[in-house]
């Protein structure tokens, strides 16, 4: 699927499980389980690059690095969380432009203040809804291809409640975003205020969160009240550290791989999903 296709099945009204992916390793093992997108979460990069945590440390030259290796090796469109722009209005443009250069399908920004923290932490702040809306209307002159979506996410609901929410989500439509993002409802009540709103008139984003502040529902489910993107950005990364925990754990104090060899894949195992085979193979065209 490439980014015009994603944008023709959102219209289609088409619903879409996004996983969380971090480097083109994750990225190419989830499009070969069969997903039509994929989400590359801010806060995971922080993660796996930094082993630190959301609260904008990572840059946008990170993101973009992070995301062209993805699209050189899949071809699955990617919904990138951008976070602000990683600046004012001028920032967002380049922010905008490098990334859609590098593949992305759908650029997410958000309307925090600096520093800007993961939407399930507490403390965030928020720019006024002014600010947002001239960043989001940067963001749409920046693009070269009406095909690459722009998404607008506010954090409004643990800052102002949910109506301000709501009315923050109100004026970023009306700059003319392809989809729209409400972090952090708290309740199936407040998803569906969120539903009936704007689900008949944009694509609305579900961010589960494991642990978080939204109540955790299948994509199934999550469809039937509205939501057309459902994603589980961070899954993917604590599923990851709980297995490198009990194989580090393991291997510490057994001394050897044994003991996990039923949980690994052995070295042929792991070059097939990689394609290594298929490499040697076109190297031997050239020779």
């Amino acid at each position: 699927m490439t980014a015009s296709s994603l944008k023709s099945r959102l219209r289609a009204g088409s619903a879409l499980l996004a996983p969380g992916v971090y480097d083109a390793l994750s990225a190419l093992i989830a499009e070969q389980a069969g997903f039509d997108a994929l989400y590359l979460s801010g806060a995971s990069i922080a993660y796996t690059r930094l082993g630190r945590s959301d609260v904008g440390l990572t840059t946008y030259s990170e993101v973009e690095s992070v995301l062209g290796r993805m699209t050189e090796r899949v071809r699955c469109p990617i919904i990138v969380d951008a976070d602000t722009g990683f600046g004012n209005a001028l920032n967002v443009q380049r922010t905008v432009r490098g990334l859609e250069r590098a593949g992305a399908a759908m650029i997410q920004l958000e309307d925090q203040d600096f520093p800007k923290r993961c939407g399930h932490l507490d403390g965030k702040t928020l720019v006024s809804a002014d600010e947002m809306c001239g960043k989001l209307r940067a963001a749409l002159d920046a693009r070269q291809h009406d095909d690459t979506l722009i998404l607008a996410r506010t954090d409004a609901v643990a800052v102002k409640g949910l109506e301000a929410a709501l009315e923050r989500a109100e004026r970023y439509l009306d700059c003319g975003v392809d989809a729209l993002f409400i972090e952090a409802l708290r309740s199936p009540a407040q998803m569906d205020a969120a539903c009936a709103r704007f689900a008949a008139r944009v694509p609305l984003l579900a961010n589960m969160v494991e642990g978080g502040q939204t109540p955790i529902e299948s994509a199934q489910a999550l469809a039937a009240r509205g939501f057309q993107i459902v994603i589980f950005p961070g899954g993917t990364a604590r599923a990851v550290v709980h297995t490198l925990q009990g194989y580090y754990g393991s291997l510490r104090a057994q001394g050897s791989t044994a003991a996990w060899r039923a949980q690994m894949l052995d070295f042929d195992q792991l070059n097939d999903v990689i394609g290594t085979p298929e490499l040697l193979a076109q190297a031997q065209r050239y020779r």
